[in-house]
């Protein structure tokens, strides 16, 4: 599997291991932020785009009232399937949906949200394009993305670290994915390109990234991420190498007990 094409494989086991070490180690406290900007909006519909496990899904069912319909989607089958066997506190819509062609239809909705997927579309000023037209007028786009890797300690060292096993074609995929769409200016240029004509806000967002031992954030970025892809083509043992390394470096850098390292990202709100 090439690189550009694992890029966006979020199957086998990587749901669960998405689920049990990524959510808590970077993205609760980005998704109470994205559900506190969505409920001071007051919405009575709102779609989530590329909501992955459902983080995000979890918390907007809880906090917005039981009136407001919430849609969850995603690209990916398997990590959708996985969000609605975890549950909400409250019904919500799963739909298995590409953002590149929304299936809803125009001005359907008062709010969309996407928290860290905005980096996988192929075409992004396309799939703001349909965003903004399952928008009502005045509704509101909220989504987020990661900062520059450096910025995000972990998930550069790890990055680093692969570096030395696989010198001839080190695996980039947190720099090249998840990491490599942050600047404001080619975010505001994709918005526009994508029919929105207002100036779009943008918030930088620093928070703390934890866990009680190195090997956690090892596992949750060489396994439960689509790295994994990069990483396991390359031969049998190459998985538990890679893993064991980024547990190596991690310790070096943090300490072998519990590890604590920065993580940032960019919220960007735009209305319709």
């Amino acid at each position: 599997m090439r690189p550009l094409e694992s890029d966006t494989a979020f199957a086998g086991s990587i749901p669960q291991l998405y689920e049990r070490y990524l959510v808590p180690l970077i993205f609760e406290p980005y998704a109470d932020d994205l559900t506190a900007r969505v409920c001071l909006r007051e919405p009575s519909r709102v779609l989530e785009i590329a909501a992955g496990t459902g983080v995000v899904t979890r918390r907007l069912a809880t906090a917005l009232p039981a009136t407001v319909t919430i849609v969850a989607s995603d690209l990916n089958p398997p990590m959708l399937e996985h969000a609605a066997a975890l549950g909400t506190t409250r019904p919500v819509e799963w739909r298995q949906a590409d953002a590149m062609q929304l299936p809803f239809p125009d001005a359907s909705f008062d709010a969309v949200v996407c928290q860290f997927g905005a980096m996988f579309f192929p075409d992004k000023a396309h799939a703001f394009s349909e965003a903004r037209r399952v928008l009502r007028t005045g509704g509101v786009f909220i989504f987020n993305v990661w900062d520059r890797i450096e910025e995000n300690e972990f998930a550069d060292v790890v990055t680093r670290a692969l570096e030395t096993p696989f010198a001839a074609d080190p695996p980039r995929f947190l720099a090249r994915v998840p990491h490599g769409y942050h600047d404001a200016s080619a975010i505001a240029r994709d918005l526009a390109r994508g029919g929105f004509d207002r100036s779009p806000d943008f918030a930088t967002l620093a928070a703390r990234s934890r866990a009680d031992s190195a090997q956690v954030p090892a596992v949750a970025y060489c396994q439960g991420t689509p790295l994994r892809g990069e990483i396991e083509p390359r031969g049998p043992s190459c998985l538990r190498e890679a893993t064991d390394v980024a547990t190596a470096a991690i310790a070096a850098r943090f300490g072998p007990d519990a590890v604590d390292g920065g993580i940032q990202a960019r919220v960007v709100t735009i209305e319709r």
